[in-house]
């Protein structure tokens, strides 16, 4: 997200003490310029006293606003009550009054706007008994007055673009950990399909390399099919992983891997009874209510146990069920083992955090550890209810 520069970066100005300076000079050329009438001239003491003090206050707005506002004007009244027309403490009030506005809240800033106000209509009203009202107070209390209008509105218009700076800044960030989520989750995705492309294909070619060590003089025939074997799997293994580097340099980079459903459990199982794991398969599922969606981890299910029993089995055998019932598809792989060794103990244990991460995106939940016999891998799949409710009332509205 990218703001217009003018919009959120603040107005550059002359430093303060330049502002300052003008502001004292301007007062100070009123304060003693030609007067244009003996009102404009101070001429005791008290009466310097009363005007140089306000213009003095002035660089102390910032620290002390409301002070520094008030001191002005009791001193421009004083003055009034006096018989002067001070142009230069009016001034002083002026920007006091835009300096109150300007930094501190707009509560604050209203109510010593028109105390302000009143003070000066006051001492006005004060000084005029028994002669007409001079129209010059007109003018200070509207100077006054714009002048706190203008502090007030530089103030929202500051906390305006601090606001949209920070919802700027804010709106970056999000975006930004929302891209880190995503490298992350494509990471896990990554990982998931290299493990899902290579690791059966990886103890095929360990298992079959042993018997092929194993039997190399005493039966040269096993060697040989063990060989064979290890070719195809070799084969099989770098055509996945051409086919997954292929899905990541494609255009589109979010597309997933294509990946293998429940229609190919048949040749799933084939593969590992290649390898000499010695296969059941049990099939009592209803696959037209399976979505592709769940069929696709059901499918990554079987292949992870039949994975880890042709790795860690004792006999060379696995038992595999699937099963659906009304709302719910069930996959079950079962391996008899002699280490009782829990599944999540394997050092080869990244296969079942994928897994368990891709269960977890259809909301299921998975089983696995030692059961009587052997370990026992089991997920529990949702399924989706079939939404035939139009066709159920075309039914039973027919005569």
């Amino acid at each position: 997200m990218r703001s217009s520069p003018d919009l959120l970066q603040p107005r550059t100005g002359p430093p303060a003490w330049v502002q300052d300076a003008f502001a004292i000079i301007l007062m100070l050329a009123l304060a003693f310029g030609p007067p244009t009438g003996t009102e404009f001239r101070a001429e005791t003491p008290l009466e310097w006293v009363l005007v140089l003090v306000p213009i003095a206050l002035i660089p102390a707005r910032r620290r002390w606003p409301l002070w520094v506002l008030g001191a002005c004007v009791l001193m421009y009244c004083a003055l009034v009550l006096l018989g002067i027309v001070a142009p230069g403490v009016a001034l002083a009030a002026a920007i006091a009054m835009f300096g109150a506005a300007n930094r501190v809240d707009r509560r604050a800033g209203v109510i010593s706007m028109f105390i302000g106000v009143a003070l000066v209509i006051a001492a006005g009203l004060l000084a005029s008994l028994g002669s007409t009202f001079d129209p010059r107070t007109v003018q200070i209390v509207l100077g006054l007055a714009f002048a706190g209008a203008a502090g007030d509105a530089t103030k929202f218009r500051r906390e305006y673009l601090q606001a949209v700076t920070e919802r700027a800044i804010r709106a970056e960030q999000t975006k930004d950990a929302e891209a880190r989520r995503a490298v992350s989750d494509e990471r896990l995705r990554i990982a998931r399909d290299l493990h899902d492309a290579v690791a059966h294909q990886i103890s095929v070619i360990s298992l079959n390399a042993g018997v092929a060590s194993a039997n190399l003089e005493s039966r040269p025939e096993k060697t040989r099919e063990a060989l064979g074997t290890i070719r195809t799997a070799s084969r099989t293994v770098l055509g996945e992983i051409g086919d997954l580097l292929a899905v990541l340099r494609a255009d589109d980079a979010g597309a997933p891997a294509p990946q293998p459903e429940l229609d190919r459990l048949d040749e799933l199982a084939a593969s590992f009874r290649a390898t000499g794991l010695d296969v059941v398969v049990r099939d009592d599922s209803d696959r037209a209510r399976v979505p592709a969606s769940v069929s696709r981890v059901a499918y990554r299910v079987v292949q992870e146990g039949l994975t880890n029993a042709l790795k860690h089995g004792a006999e060379r055998r696995a038992h595999v069920l699937l099963e659906t019932d009304a709302a719910n598809l069930r996959g079950v792989v079962t391996n008899p083992t002699s280490a009782l060794t829990p599944l999540d103990e394997v050092p080869s244990g990244y296969g079942l955090v994928g897994l368990r991460e891709r269960v977890a995106t259809v909301r299921g939940t998975l089983e696995a550890g030692t059961a009587p016999g052997g370990f026992r891998l089991a997920a529990t799949l949702p399924i989706p209810p079939a939404a035939e409710p139009e066709a159920a009332e075309e039914e039973g509205a027919t005569p």
